[in-house]
């Protein structure tokens, strides 16, 4: 099953980064110059999760708003961008608190934590999203959450508090 809807532009037409990275033992990653997403946190709603399309990697998993960083593109950005694109996440009404990085030498996964300035509504934006939900910091680890998201999330939790 490929993680690209039919309705995405030929691979010509698309950003280079939009492709996968291989792991010297033949793991596929997201991504050539790596990926971000976007931890979007607000003291009394909670988290923004993304519920994943099932066409995508991992799909009908809980996870953040992120993915592959353009050419040149900075982790910031990248995960600024793909929020906005797949969440609706305002830029002016986030406040960068930290970012956290996974790096396996060949790819690398960064985590920007962001702290939302008021609540707002998140909005389906394109189809890599079945849905977008505020979900209560304690509440977070009983979702079905993306295995690297799972993995990550004790650290981050951990820095909020």
């Amino acid at each position: 099953m490929s993680h690209i809807p039919p309705e995405l532009p030929p691979a010509h037409l698309r950003d280079p980064g939009d492709a996968w990275v291989e792991s010297p033992e033949g793991t596929k990653y997201w991504g050539r110059f790596g990926a971000a997403g976007l931890l979007v946190w607000h003291p009394s709603a909670g988290i923004l999760l993304q519920h994943r399309a099932q066409w995508s990697h991992n799909g009908g998993t809980w996870a953040l708003p992120g993915g592959a960083r353009r050419l040149g593109e900075s982790a910031l950005e990248g995960a600024l961008r793909e929020a906005e694109e797949e969440a609706g996440v305002p830029a002016e009404l986030v406040e960068v608190l930290f970012e956290s990085v996974v790096d396996l030498g060949f790819w690398s996964y960064t985590t920007v934590v962001v702290r939302a300035l008021e609540v707002f509504e998140p909005v389906i934006g394109d189809t890599e999203s079945i849905a977008l939900e505020w979900v209560a910091v304690e509440d977070v680890a009983n979702y079905d959450l993306h295995p690297g998201f799972a993995a990550s999330w004790p650290g981050l939790r951990e820095r909020l508090i």
